[in-house]
């Protein structure tokens, strides 16, 4: 599967890699920042979930 025809999931998760290579940032440090960004849009999905109950 050509990237161009990826999910748009994955071409966001190829750029992500390419910054974090690109800028040398140590695997321990991305996978902490990784963590932290999951945990804030999880709570956004959250949010929007409950605000769409209401």
């Amino acid at each position: 599967m050509s990237l161009e025809n990826a999910p748009d999931e994955v071409k966001l998760a190829v750029d992500l890699i390419m910054l974090l290579e690109e800028h040398q940032i140590p695997t321990n440090t991305a996978l902490a920042a990784l963590d932290i960004v999951r945990e804030d849009f999880l709570r956004k999905q959250r949010e929007e979930t409950a605000s769409r109950s209401d």
